[in-house]
């Protein structure tokens, strides 16, 4: 199958595009490399060095002429959300409606996967761990960004026959996360440590998220890629995990007699983060795997011994 991968330099997409290559898949990704690492992109892969927002990659489209597309390409700073949102909507909004449009065109295209948010689309609930059922609250324009091109793909879904399906992903983590940006606490307190920094952890620490590994996030997309399900998915574990909680499985990773240090609480945060994966389970059989320990030594080992 020709398969398009938007972020297919990034954590997720390179991890996404080497599965695929090993499945004997024919791919291409667009990445304007903006946070995305050439050195993660499998050799096999083809490259184009685009903004998803730039009108070129409509010769993407029509040399490639991909069955499936996996849409992970995006501004995923939840910070930088709040201080740019208008910068965020031009990203996430128009570059998404600008791959979706082209995707459109393609005459024999298959389906369009969307990385979606699990982690800050449901805002603040007391019903966890969260089902797709929970109508979406967002508290951050990224969350909004994410919710705003599920809706446009319901739209090209009801007037263009798109067949999507949208993962909304807990806190994904693992080899190859990029620890010097605003995503991902586990990949941010390894690098510390490795540096003799002590991790700082916002306010008290007991604030909790869905953290997933990797390799189930992979299995995932594969699983969509294989059969003909649509609709939304939670991507998570159902467990919710603490900040402190993390340190204590990263202070045992590396063995170290480490300290922390604790801030002020950072504005609209979230306390509790956790969805349910009950349903993509139901349908699909798909399920978590890797426990939060297990996990967090694989991702440690590899900060330690990049490969």
């Amino acid at each position: 199958m020709r398969v398009l991968i938007t972020g297919g330099c990034g954590f997720i997409g390179s991890h996404l595009a080497d599965r695929l290559i090993q499945a004997g898949h024919i791919v291409s990704v667009i990445d304007n490399l903006s946070t995305g690492n050439i050195k993660n992109l499998n050799g096999k892969a083809r490259l184009y060095e685009l903004d998803i927002r730039d009108r070129k990659i409509r010769r993407v489209f029509e040399k490639e002429e991909p069955e499936t597309v996996f849409h992970l390409a995006a501004q995923i700073n939840v910070r930088k959300s709040e201080e740019d949102p208008f910068m965020d909507t031009d990203i996430n909004i128009n570059g998404s409606i600008n791959v979706i449009r082209n995707f459109l065109n393609v005459e024999k295209r298959g389906k369009f996967v969307f990385a979606s948010t699990g982690g800050v689309i449901y805002g603040e609930t007391d019903i966890l761990p969260t089902p797709e059922t929970v109508e979406p609250f967002p508290l951050c324009p990224y969350g909004i960004s994410k919710l705003t091109v599920e809706k446009y793909l319901v739209y090209f879904s009801a007037f263009y026959n798109l067949r999507f399906t949208v993962l909304r992903y807990g806190n994904v983590y693992g080899p190859r996360q990029n620890a010097y940006a605003e995503a991902g606490v586990i990949a941010i307190f390894s690098a510390n440590v490795l540096e003799n920094k002590p991790p700082t952890i916002f306010g008290d620490g007991e604030q909790t998220r869905d953290f997933i590994y990797i390799e189930d996030v992979l299995k995932a997309n594969m699983t969509m890629l294989d059969n003909d399900v649509q609709g939304v998915f939670n991507v998570g574990t159902g467990v919710e995990t603490s900040v402190n909680r993390i340190f204590e499985h990263i202070k045992a990773a590396s063995g170290k007699d480490i300290r922390k240090v604790h801030s002020s609480p950072r504005k609209g945060e979230i306390s509790r983060s956790c969805i349910s994966h009950e349903k993509i389970t139901r349908v699909t059989g798909w399920k978590p795997g890797v426990e939060i320990g297990t996990g967090i030594k694989k991702t440690f080992d590899w900060f330690k011994s990049p490969s």
